[in-house]
């Protein structure tokens, strides 16, 4: 029977045992029900329950409008690991977190869990609207079992990180979204819990404090300290976590060392190919002013490809519908490598014809030309995205729209066949000149060893 705690060894802080969540979803219950209809299900409930504990999951699936957002899922978490989460939306992350930290417990399986859990799931988990940034603050701490004068010396340091200091007295209904996320992941981070959970929900916030959560995060790991990580910024993943856990529909894929898993994932990821096509605006992503037609990578001949070579030219294209007339839009393409790095985004906003002009409306299509002897040999990803021409409003921003290889064929590699380091790996210009010959050194008295004679 599922149990939502188990004891687990002294090294661990976390063990999962064959966790499964199962939710009932599109049934409409009826308002109320006749006493003939509740005297019935009095009577069959326990005969229900026995059936589901014998036969696990195929009775609760028998029947039943379900949905498993977690299934056997099995792993332990040493104290002090940081690992990250990775999978697709809907794979099961962030339900596996709500039930280690206590939100919600198992259909079936043991979730064990040593040590003080604190979470950062959603915008200002936890937080008491009518109270103010101060109250929160200490209500927080007192949640996670903090002595009053524990909090208060970490009080100083937690509003400094979120920058609230001018509102600290204010009711937290009052706080734009952006400092109740900064108030938020700064009680988290600071109060010392041993098990940190953190959500997504960083990604809502802007570039600065993305960068100083993430240092805080990298600091919390050095601690000691626990930490659990869900992200789709794999270059995050792998600058703070040696260790990630890949979740799909709701099922562990692989786990092991962060780029091992990344490198999985995107791999999985990446079956779309070098060209996606959305022949109906109503279907395509988008909003009431833009809409992809189609994103693709061309080759020298003219096609759609999957693979370019590393010396040859080649394009991206962006096809978008501009749904309002005279708006004035900019098309960007975001090159990202193997592990999920931005490498580096272009814009068409100095295209000669229509580059910071208004665009009436119609079909456009958006060509990048990306030179040979550019790019390192590996997988690549293109975001494609449209959006207002000053950057306020992204009209559509289709993540991993198209991925290709880039085939090394030589190019700068001349006779060297081993690694190449580096994300590019340009043909640049260089020039090689004799500037003394070795009789002058000999004559100046240097061996040509560089010994003294």
């Amino acid at each position: 029977m599922p149990t939502r705690s188990s004891p687990i060894a002294s090294d661990l802080a976390i063990r999962l045992e064959a966790v499964g969540k199962q939710y009932r979803i599109g049934r409409v219950r009826p308002g109320y029900y006749s006493l003939r209809e509740t005297l019935a299900d009095s009577v069959m409930r326990p005969v229900r329950a026995l059936r589901e504990r014998r036969n696990g999951h195929q009775a609760v699936d028998a029947g039943e409008d379900v949905i498993w957002a977690l299934r056997d899922v099995s792993f332990d978490v040493r104290q002090g690991e940081v690992i990250g989460l990775i999978g697709r939306n809907g794979g099961g992350k962030s339900t596996l977190l709500k039930i280690l930290a206590r939100i919600t417990a198992p259909t079936t399986g043991r979730a064990g869990v040593r040590g003080r859990v604190g979470s950062l799931l959603e915008v200002g988990t936890g937080f008491h609207p009518d109270l103010s940034g101060r109250d929160n603050v200490f209500l927080a701490g007192a949640v996670l079992g903090m002595r009053r004068a524990e909090i208060a010396r970490k009080f100083d340091q937690i509003v400094e990180f979120a920058g609230v200091e001018q509102f600290i007295e204010t009711p937290v209904k009052r706080y734009s979204s952006g400092m109740y996320l900064r108030l938020a992941f700064a009680v988290a981070a600071h109060l010392e819990p041993e098990i940190l959970l953190v959500d997504e929900v960083l990604a809502v916030g802007d570039a600065e404090f993305q960068r100083r959560c993430l240092g805080k995060l990298q600091s919390v790991g050095n601690l000691g300290r626990t930490v659990l990580f869900v992200s789709h910024n794999m270059a995050a993943v792998l600058r703070l976590c040696p260790r990630a856990v890949y979740l799909d529909h709701g099922r562990v894929v692989a786990d092991g060392p962060a780029a091992d898993v990344v490198g999985a994932y995107l791999d999985a990821g990446l079956e779309v190919g070098g060209e996606r096509r959305w022949p109906e605006p109503r279907k395509a992503p988008g909003d009431d002013v833009v809409r992809l037609r189609a994103v693709r990578v061309v080759g020298p001949d003219g096609q759609p490809t999957t693979s370019v070579d590393i010396q040859q030219p080649f394009t991206i294209e962006i096809e978008y519908w501009n749904l309002k007339d005279r708006e004035p839009l900019v098309a960007t393409a975001v090159i990202r490598d193997a592990h999920g790095q931005d490498l580096f985004s272009s814009r068409d906003n100095l295209e000669p014809q229509w580059g910071n002009r208004p665009r009436p409306a119609g079909l456009y299509r958006s060509v990048c030309t990306i030179p040979g002897n550019f790019l390192n040999s590996g997988r690549i990803t293109v975001d494609a995205a449209v959006s207002h021409r000053d950057l306020t409003v992204w009209h559509v921003w289709e993540q991993s729209a198209i991925a290709f290889d880039v085939v090394d064929t030589g190019g700068v590699r001349g006779d060297y066949q081993g690694p190449w380091a580096g994300a590019i790996r340009p043909y640049l210009h260089w020039v090689t000149r004799l500037e003394e010959p070795a009789a002058e050194l000999v004559t100046a008295g240097q061996s040509i060893d560089g010994a003294s004679r």
